[in-house]
């Protein structure tokens, strides 16, 4: 299966080329960040299809993810 896969902000360097992911089935979204090597305390926000995500979640085909770090700012 596939999924799309966006980075953003500092963690942008660490996306798929594309955002196309390839996938096996049953990938949770802890699999997705641990398979792109972001380390796990640097994600503070993930969503999926536009909706708030555990890292339990698991993907399934056509998924949309979005890996978001901790920002600040005023």
């Amino acid at each position: 299966m596939s999924v799309t896969v966006n980075c953003f902000a500092t963690l942008a360097r660490f996306a798929p080329p594309d955002a196309d992911m390839p996938a096996a089935a049953g990938l949770s979204v802890g699999q997705t960040i641990d398979l792109l090597g972001i380390p796990r305390p640097n994600v503070k926000t993930v969503f999926v299809n536009g909706l708030h995500a555990t890292m339990d979640k698991v993907l399934s085909e056509g998924d949309r993810v979005g890996i978001f770090p901790a920002v600040a700012g005023g």
